[in-house]
């Protein structure tokens, strides 16, 4: 019976990767998405080419209906869950007090408690299949960045949840996280600041999604590794 992995915000950036390498890592994928439709045809149309199996699974993680709708839908689509990513999250930039408490809850509600709340509804599955979750947070869960201040506290709740998680469902489940750099710059950067992108990186080069899509991968085939965070970042957190 094939592998099924779950990979919130699967359509769109680094999640579309991950749905990919997925796919050709041998998984039938389910697709979730909140607003991205074409984008998820567009991948789960790839998946298919690949030979797999793609559901795509539209909803907003925060909303605990919609959570337990994709739930419901695995189930009876696939009857089983081997891997869950963690992926969709909110990025905007706005200082700390400039911000309205609504923009602060929501990215709140995206960020950490889509994943429990993914958590929660999957964890049956996820624990008769022995499988894993991996959480994608960033750079930011480890730095104060005070232009993503809602965003930043977010990533180091969930990355504290990602230890939290990894106790609470041990031995079965599998539960780690991993801290990208700079894989994929936002489409408005000009030259001037993907060159300050690139000179922050100890290696001197940005990296790329694929980057991330293998140290999922590792993480997957990596039977005594939980509660870990692995920085794939290029040397950036060092600082210098």
């Amino acid at each position: 019976m094939s592998r099924v992995a779950l990979i919130t915000g699967g359509a769109i950036r680094v999640g579309r990767a991950i749905t990919l390498g997925l796919a050709e890592a041998g998984y039938d994928v389910i697709v979730n998405f909140h607003t991205s439709k074409s984008e998820a045809r567009s991948v789960a149309s790839r998946v298919e080419e690949l030979g797999r199996r793609a559901l795509i699974a539209p909803g907003d993680v925060s909303s605990a209906d919609d959570v337990l709708r994709i739930a419901d839908e695995v189930r009876r689509t696939y009857g089983r869950l081997d891997l869950l990513v963690n992926n969709a999250s909110l990025f905007p930039s706005t200082p700390l007090l400039e911000m309205e408490e609504g923009e602060w809850d929501r990215v709140m509600a995206v960020n950490l408690k889509g994943p429990f709340l993914m958590v929660k509804a999957t964890a049956e599955m996820l624990t008769a299949a022995q499988g894993q979750v991996v959480n994608l947070v960033d750079l930011s869960a480890l730095q104060p960045w005070v232009e993503h201040p809602h965003h930043s506290v977010s990533k180091a709740g969930l990355l504290h949840l990602t230890r939290i998680m990894a106790r609470a469902l041990a031995p079965r489940v599998r539960v780690n996280a991993i801290a990208p750099g700079a894989v994929l710059l936002p489409d408005d950067y000009d030259e001037e600041a993907r060159r300050r992108s690139r000179e922050r990186s100890a290696l001197g080069t940005l990296g790329s999604p694929e980057d991330v899509v293998q140290t999922v991968l590792f993480l997957e085939r990596s039977p005594f590794i939980t509660g870990e965070v692995i920085v794939v970042d290029g040397g950036r957190l060092l600082g210098g």
